[in-house]
């Protein structure tokens, strides 16, 4: 591709797994954008030096493979070994998907609810990680769904799952100091650890209607038969979509656009609407729902299995 035609860069440096990368050329309202992924095979030293190279080529950066918040209530933990990451990043704003997954993925949930498109009432649902997606996890038991919080199981892999918010808050205002402070690699799967699966807690999976949150916790701990499950997620490749039909998903829901065939991270779609804002730090709940509006963004729908 010819970035020099391009009226917009966006480069998303990810400690995920390097196999993963892409790159699409997409135009929102007249205005061409170029977005790429770069994945570090969770070598910190080589995302830091990405990350600094790109701080003032790049109109916005994603951060992914990470966090670098978590949400305990009100209060805001910032992940210690991510902070580093950027910590010499001045000039171009860094985006982790936090502030666009507590507005898109809040309004996909009110959306399949209210316009029909799936009937939710009742569903029992297994959120893999709660605690990195308030906005989900608060639109899903709105619309009367019987939510388990699996981020002790996933995270920690504590046989202990949560059935509310409150619990959830409660052991995240408990563990959020400490675990923000630990090397994510200890919690999360990175780099090579993202192509492997090793199944976990099968009984969680099989006992639930719909699967939603983070893909890279789906893929690694699902069991092998999925049958007529529901999947709401994101950063699915072609390579994931095939797993997932084989195994015999019925639907498969991608709270980001599919792009050049694949489903970016919410980091990579915040890092687009910040560069085609021309903003220098992250928007607003509102500017983000207006932005996603203005540009037609929505979710992707696939039945893999009818």
């Amino acid at each position: 591709m010819d970035s020099a035609k391009v009226c917009k860069h966006v480069v998303s440096i990810s400690l995920g797994s390097s196999a993963r990368d892409a790159q699409a050329l997409e135009n929102f309202a007249g205005m061409d954008i170029l977005v790429e992924r770069r994945g570090t095979d969770g070598d910190m030293l080589k995302a830091r030096q990405l990350l600094e190279y790109w701080d003032g080529r790049a109109d916005a950066i994603g951060l992914g493979g990470t966090d670098l918040y978590v949400y305990a209530g009100e209060t805001r933990y910032t992940f210690r070994e991510s902070a580093r990451l950027i910590a010499n990043v001045r000039k171009t704003p860094v985006l982790d998907g936090s502030g666009l997954k507590n507005t898109l993925e809040r309004r996909l949930i009110q959306e399949l609810a209210v316009e029909g498109k799936l009937d939710l009432s009742g569903k029992r649902v297994l959120m893999v990680c709660g605690v990195d997606r308030f906005g989900m996890a608060e639109a899903l038991l709105e619309a009367g769904c019987d939510v388990t919080f699996c981020d002790l199981l996933f995270g920690l892999g504590m046989d202990c799952p949560l059935k509310s918010l409150k619990a959830l808050s409660r052991w995240a205002r408990v563990l959020a100091p400490l675990v923000t402070r630990l090397p994510v690699s200890w919690f999360y799967p990175m780099g090579k650890e993202q192509e492997k699966r090793t199944p976990k807690f099968p009984q969680y999976f099989l006992e639930n209607d719909i699967i939603a949150g983070d893909f890279h916790f789906i893929k690694k701990y699902m069991p092998a038969r999925l049958d007529g499950k529901i999947i709401i997620t994101n950063t699915v490749t072609a390579t994931d979509r095939s797993l997932l039909k084989q195994a015999g998903v019925s639907l498969l829901i991608t709270t980001t656009p599919c792009l050049a065939g694949r489903s970016f991270g919410t980091n990579v779609m915040e890092a687009m609407l910040v560069a085609l804002q021309g903003a220098q730090q992250p928007l607003t709940a509102a500017e983000y729902l207006a932005l996603l509006d203005k540009y037609k963004i929505t979710s992707s729908v696939e039945y893999l299995n009818t």
